[in-house]
């Protein structure tokens, strides 16, 4: 046995645990129990993301020895790499690294392979993404391990790049000049539905290789897909159809309004081309899975991406990463977060008293003739303004108006969040926590906002120099009225110190 590495009768084997895919499917094997191995390029980067019980071994898929290694004792194993964003030839990457694995797994004497690959029809010419796709499954079933191919559509869920691509040309797009790809049919999946059938490949007994395709519960073209986010949203979209516009010419322009490069946009367009449903029903007798319609897979995805956003601790997130944020921040799904810390000698008690003290009498800590004017400006336009001031005395509580604020989270002596009541194109946050301990603590400050379409986004990128001098003030206000605070006298009268 190599030295590090135990054998169990379940131990499984995770590849792509850093994507959106695996990252889901490692939460759902941890949650049930298993014992699960990971292979990371960068183990460093995962291991702080896993359970205490999973491992973390540091390995390429191109690279064999380094899988010769990963997969001592492996029962079962997921593969989930795929190379569509590298650089160089991806289909020849792909072709090598699972060669590698379906080597290495046979050596190690690996029980079965589960592998996630896409829709397609073979009979037709494919794109050269699903090309490669379906090479991949049929390199891993030529492997001598048993393999089990799911091939699906679209995966609906905050984190796919199809939806991804899908949110921000709602978002940003009032009016879009639409390819014919938009009016191909697809079959999207919620992302809960893939990690379903991915699980339940563990327990299904068999002993050759399958393919199974799978879909969500309704066929849907990418424009009504669209026209679904955007109701979702409260979004007008206007698409005027033209009748061509290349997979080339449709990257070049995705890549100026989505999060995607034009490479990666070019072979999924190759890709939206074709139809992406399913042919072969199997998957719904070999599985107890029962795939849910594409408006409720909406509605999840955007459900989850809100309780992702309200466990998320900004200071985490994005001010601990020591990267400096882009101009205009830098984005959380939907969201635009721009965050700041500030040091201080004071424990973080009295780092934490001005921030309890925000809003009303005591004002923002900085630019209150700014803070007062947006009220008023607010009020002509029908909303609060800053005339409900705050509750009296320091202490704070859960939906607190404070200003043209609401409190919506308070953790006393530490995390302060507030929630924008002013009419806004959009929705926004505002956060504050202090960390620390002894005599020193830092102050996080975020500013979140969640734009409404093209206007939402055109208000947050014109006033964000104007945010940066008055959150960057407000901040060092903050710090200064912190080291103001007066020293706790530790000593009781009977302290005999």
């Amino acid at each position: 046995m190599k030295p590090g590495f135990r054998r169990d009768p379940c131990l499984i084997l995770l590849t792509g645990a850093t994507g959106y895919v695996g990252g889901r499917l490692l939460q759902a094997l941890e949650h049930d129990g298993h014992r699960v191995r990971c292979l990371a390029r960068r183990p460093e980067f995962l291991r702080q993301r896993v359970a205490p019980s999973t491992e973390v071994v540091a390995g390429d898929v191109l690279d064999r020895h380094s899988l010769d290694l990963a997969l001592h004792g492996v029962d079962f194993a997921y593969y989930l790499v795929h190379s569509m964003g590298s650089g160089g030839s991806f289909e020849e990457d792909d072709r090598r690294a699972a060669r590698n694995f379906g080597e290495a797994a046979k050596a190690a004497g690996v029980g079965r392979i589960v592998y996630l690959g896409g829709l397609g029809d073979d009979t037709t010419t494919l794109s050269s993404h699903l090309r490669s796709r379906h090479e991949v499954g049929r390199i891993l079933r030529e492997s001598g391990v048993p393999a089990l191919e799911f091939r699906a559509s679209i995966i609906i869920g905050s984190g796919s790049v199809s939806f991804e691509m899908i949110r921000a040309l709602v978002e940003r797009l009032p009016v879009m000049v639409t390819p014919r790809w938009v009016s191909m049919l697809a079959q999207p999946i919620a992302i809960d539905d893939v990690i379903a059938y991915l699980t339940a490949a563990l327990a299904l007994p068999f002993s050759d290789n399958r393919i199974y395709e799978i879909g969500g519960a309704d066929r849907v073209s990418y424009a009504e897909i669209m026209r679904g986010y955007a109701r979702r949203r409260g979004i007008r979209v206007l698409m005027v159809p033209v009748p061509v516009l290349t997979p080339f010419l449709s990257s070049l322009w995705l890549g100026l309004v989505t999060p995607l490069y034009a490479r990666v946009g070019r072979k999924l367009i190759e890709s939206i081309v074709h139809s992406t449903v399913v042919r072969d029903d199997a998957a719904l007798s070999a599985f107890g899975v029962r795939p849910v319609g594409f408006e409720e897979a909406l509605r999840r995805a955007i459900a989850q991406e809100e309780e992702q956003f309200a466990a998320t601790r900004w200071c985490d997130a994005v001010s601990s990463s020591g990267r400096r944020p882009s101009w205009g921040g830098v984005r959380f799904g939907a969201r635009l977060v721009d965050s700041r810390t500030r040091r201080v000698e004071r424990p973080p008690a009295l780092a934490f008293k001005p921030i309890e003290r925000l809003g009303g009498e005591t004002g923002w800590y900085a630019w209150n003739w700014l803070w007062r004017l947006r009220g008023f400006v607010d009020l002509l336009v029908g909303g609060v303004g800053m005339r409900r001031g705050r509750p009296s005395g320091d202490a704070l509580h859960v939906g607190d108006p404070l200003d043209f604020w609401r409190v919506e989270g308070f953790e006393p002596g530490r995390r302060l969040r507030l929630a924008a009541e002013m009419k806004l194109p959009g929705r926004a946050w505002l956060e504050f926590e202090v960390k620390g301990d002894g005599a020193s603590s830092t102050i996080y400050q975020t500013a979140i906002f969640e734009p409404l379409g093209l206007f939402g986004q055109l208000y947050w990128y014109a006033l964000y120099p104007l945010h940066q001098l008055i959150f960057g003030a407000m901040l060092r206000g903050i710090a200064a009225a912190a080291l103001r605070e007066p020293a706790v006298d530790r000593h009781t009268p009977g302290d005999r110190r």
